[in-house]
C-alpha cells in the first residue's frame, strides 16, 4: 500500500520536511541531524485511536475527489461544494463534513493492487500484504500489545464487529465485539460487560473465587500454550470489567447530554460514533467502527445520496466535533478508509462503479494532524 501509518510519533509534516531533501537522499544520519536541529518533532500526541472502516470500497470520485470537468463517462451525477478550507471541494451530499474540513485531511493518492474485498481489507487493516502462510495482526491488536490499557476497560473494542484480528500475536490481543449498535437514548448492553438478569457483583465474585480454585488445580500443568494464556487473560479482564461500574458506564450512551448526543443522529453509524467517543473518553485505547454497503456496482448514485452518505456525513462530522468539544481530538487519531476505491469509468450497464484499488481516499484527523 502506498501510505502507511507509523507508530514512532513521526507526523505527516515531518515526512514532508524530510522529503524536501529527496527521498533517495534520506539516511538515518540525516534524519537524526534534522531531529537535533528541531526540524522534526518525534513526540506522539495520540493516546487513543478510532478506526472507521467502510467495507465494500467507497467511490472516491463521488465523495472526496470529484472531477466536475471530466467527460460524461467518468464524471458522475454529483456536484462539488466548497468546504471550510478555501480551494478544497467535496461532494454536495457531505455538507456537514464540508463545514468541519478544518478538522481532517483527505489523502487522495492512496493506491495498492489488491482488487478482492478480503485481500484489500486485510491490507488496509494490517498495513501488510496478505500472505497465505501468515496472519498479520490488525492495528488495534498491535496497539493493545504495545500500550495496553486500564485493567477494568477493554483496550480494543469493535462496533459492532471488525475484520481486524490478533493474528500471530494471539487471542489475548483480540478485540471485544459489541455485536450490535446503540439505539438513541437507550442503555446499551454488551455481553461480557453487563451483568446478566438477576446477577449481582457478589455472585460474580463467588464464581471468580471458584475459578481461582480451579486455576490452582491446573498449576502443575504446562502453561506455555498460547490459547490457555489468552483465555486466562480474558478471564481476568472479564472479571475486572464486569465488576467495574466504570466499564458499564463507558458503554452507556444514554448518559450523554441530549444536546451533545442529538448531533450524532439516530442512524446505527451515528450512534456507533457516539459510543466510540464515549469509549475513548473513558480510556479505551483503540476503537473500530464499521458501516458497510459501499460495494456500489449498481445504482451507485441513488444508494449514495439516499442511504450511505447522509448518516456517514452526520455521524463522522459529529464525531470530529464531539472529540474537539471534549478536548480529545488532539489525543485521538481518527482514521477512515475502505479496502479500495471504485473505477473512474462508469459501468453504464448497471449505473455503478466497480473495484479499483489503483486510487482511493483515506481521511485522517486528530493526534496533531491539521486540516
Amino acid at each position: 500500500m502506498a501510505i502507511h501509518k507509523t507508530c514512532d510519533g513521526v507526523g505527516r509534516r515531518d515526512f514532508l520536511k524530510v522529503g524536501a531533501v529527496g527521498a533517495t537522499a534520506l539516511t538515518l544520519g540525516s534524519f537524526l541531524k534534522m531531529s537535533q536541529a528541531g526540524q522534526i518533532n518525534p513526540h506522539a500526541k495520540a493516546k487513543s485511536a478510532i478506526f472507521i472502516n467502510l467495507p465494500g470500497g467507497p467511490t472516491h470520485m463521488d465523495t472526496f475527489d470529484l472531477k466536475p470537468n471530466a467527460t460524461d463517462e467518468y464524471r458522475g451525477e454529483f456536484s462539488p461544494i466548497q468546504t471550510k478550507i478555501p480551494g478544497i471541494e467535496i461532494s454536495e451530499h457531505l455538507p456537514r463534513l464540508a463545514s468541519v474540513m478544518d478538522k481532517f485531511v483527505i489523502l487522495r493518492g492512496v493506491s495498492h493492487t489488491l482488487a478482492a474485498h478480503a485481500l484489500g481489507s486485510e491490507y488496509v487493516n494490517t498495513g501488510n500484504r496478505p500472505l497465505p502462510s501468515l496472519e498479520y495482526p490488525g492495528y488495534g491488536s498491535v496497539v493493545t500489545k504495545e500500550l495496553g490499557g486500564p485493567a477494568d476497560l477493554p483496550p480494543f473494542v469493535s462496533i459492532p464487529n471488525s475484520t481486524q484480528r490478533p493474528g500471530y500475536l494471539g487471542v489475548k490481543y483480540a478485540p471485544l465485539h459489541t455485536n450490535s449498535t446503540p439505539s438513541v437514548g437507550r442503555p446499551f448492553s454488551v455481553r461480557g460487560i453487563s451483568l446478566g438478569n438477576g446477577l449481582t457483583v457478589e455472585d460474580v465474585e463467588k464464581r471468580q473465587n471458584l475459578l481461582g480454585k480451579l486455576d490452582q488445580a491446573f498449576a502443575g500443568f504446562e502453561q506455555n500454550n498460547q490459547l490457555l494464556e489468552g483465555l486466562d487473560r480474558f478471564s481476568q479482564q472479564a472479571y475486572s470489567m464486569i465488576t467495574s461500574s466504570r466499564a458499564r458506564e463507558a458503554f452507556d450512551v444514554s448518559k450523554e447530554p441530549e444536546t451533545y448526543s442529538a448531533k450524532f443522529g439516530e442512524s446505527p453509524f451515528g450512534q456507533s460514533c457516539l459510543l466510540a467517543t464515549r469509549l475513548v473518553e473513558s480510556g479505551v485505547r483503540f476503537v473500530t467502527v464499521s458501516t458497510g454497503g459501499w460495494d456500489t456496482h449498481t445504482d451507485n448514485w441513488t444508494r449514495l445520496k439516499d442511504r450511505l452518505l447522509p448518516p456517514f456525513d452526520e455521524g463522522l462530522a459529529a464525531l470530529l466535533q464531539g472529540l474537539d468539544e471534549k478536548g480529545l481530538l488532539e489525543s485521538t487519531v481518527v482514521y477512515v478508509t475502505g479496502e479500495f476505491g471504485r473505477t473512474p469509468k462508469i459501468n453504464t450497464t448497471r449505473n455503478g462503479r466497480d473495484h479499483y484499488p489503483r486510487c482511493m481516499f483515506m481521511l485522517m484527523a486528530g493526534g496533531g494532524i491539521q486540516g
